[in-house]
């Protein structure tokens, strides 16, 4: 099921020229502590320069009876990717979990109590690479908090 609300707010929202995201990048503080507090969970926005992407921004959505939060990215060519995490219903971590529906691909994991999702319009080997810098970057911001 959340992989198939991020692939449904990927697709929803990707296209958007003028209203991509709530809120821009040059706002990421408040972005990152907005969504933080909806979501009850410190979050982290990547940084995926490294991969060739850049922060747009992001927005809040609903999941179900809980908001989810979607941040969203382009590279130089115009693909764009999101990075939809929300509250999971496991704790411990999940392995990485591949899906395509038609020219999206998405890889999703849950890791201490969060699920994530990284969805684009991309190869599978390019999409996985964003996804692991993704999961670093999580997982070294859940060390810092220790």
């Amino acid at each position: 099921p959340v992989t198939q609300a991020a692939v449904s707010a990927f697709r929803t929202f990707v296209v958007e020229a003028a209203h991509p995201v709530e809120v821009r990048a040059e706002e990421k503080p408040h972005l990152v502590q907005w969504l933080s507090k909806r979501l009850g969970r410190s979050l982290t926005a990547p940084d995926l320069r490294a991969q060739g992407f850049r922060l747009m921004g992001g927005r809040l959505l609903p999941a179900g009876s809980e908001p989810a939060a979607m941040l969203m990215y382009d590279d130089d060519r115009g693909t764009r990717l999101t990075v939809y995490s929300r509250i999971g219903r496991a704790e411990g971590r999940s392995v990485f979990r591949y899906a395509r529906e038609g020219d999206v691909a998405a890889f999703s994991w849950v890791d201490e109590g969060m699920a994530y999702v990284v969805t684009a319009r991309t190869d599978e080997a390019r999409l996985l690479t964003i996804a692991e810098a993704v999961n670093a970057q999580v997982r070294g911001s859940d060390r810092d908090r220790l």
